[in-house]
């Protein structure tokens, strides 16, 4: 009896039980690309959070700064012509060193009790603060007050003055920065003018040396002219 053609086709297949090892090849390949595609799609919202959170961060530090705008032409203006106008350089950017210590370590330190005031009787204070122009009246407006504490006098720093403290130390940076960059400017100035002054020196006497050593040479030339004419047999 002959076989039916549907029993002959299926007697060519494999049977059902044999594996396949490629469907498991695409569905690894399918796995690996989906986990690609996931760690790029995070990757991109990591970046645009923290382009966000940048860009927040500048708009937040721009908003203070203009808001603050008013209160940091004060403290330049306490700075110059404040500070700097009526003292010597020197004198004024001690003052503003000691000014900006006081503000940087309680602005580090805000609970420490030992930042938080100082004498005015201390020498240091006298010299920098109390004896210049202009010194103290900073530190007033950076929030410390005058109390008396024991009998003894003291500047008293008041916490509704943080926003003041934090401007006028920023202040003082600035303030401190330019002038260190025009003393590294004067100080190229005056080293490049040594340095000519020492090259006009130098050619000075560069030439006085060869015209001393054209006058020895000439000398010699008339002495030996001379020598040689009384040699020469009289007529």
């Amino acid at each position: 009896m002959s076989q039916s053609p549907s029993s002959t086709i299926t007697s060519h297949f494999p049977p059902s039980n044999v594996e396949d090892d490629r469907p498991q090849e695409c569905s690894a390949t399918s796995d690996f690309a989906r986990q690609e595609r996931l760690a790029a799609l995070e990757r991109r919202l990591n970046r645009s959070a923290t382009e966000i959170a940048s860009s927040t961060q500048q708009e937040q530090e721009s908003q203070a700064f203009y808001a603050n705008h008013d209160k940091r032409t004060e403290f330049r203006r306490l700075v110059d012509p404040g500070i700097m106008r009526p003292n010597s350089k020197e004198v004024a950017l001690r003052s503003l060193r000691t000014l900006s210590m006081i503000a940087e370590n309680l602005l580090c330190e805000p609970d420490n009790p030992k930042f938080r005031r100082f004498k005015p009787t201390n020498s240091i204070i006298k010299r920098d603060l109390i004896n210049p122009k202009g010194a103290l009246e900073y530190a007033v407006a950076m929030g410390f007050h005058p109390e008396v504490d024991h009998f003894q006098p003291y500047y008293t720093f008041k916490d509704k003055y943080m926003t003041e403290l934090g401007i006028g130390a920023a202040i003082l940076r600035e303030a401190i920065q330019t002038a260190g960059k025009e003393e590294d400017e004067g100080l190229k100035v005056m080293k490049a003018k040594a340095e000519e002054e020492d090259r006009i020196k130098r050619a000075k006497e560069a030439f006085l040396d060869d015209r001393k050593a054209q006058m020895i040479r000439t000398e010699r030339e008339r002495s030996r002219r001379s020598q040689e004419e009384r040699k020469l047999p009289t007529p």
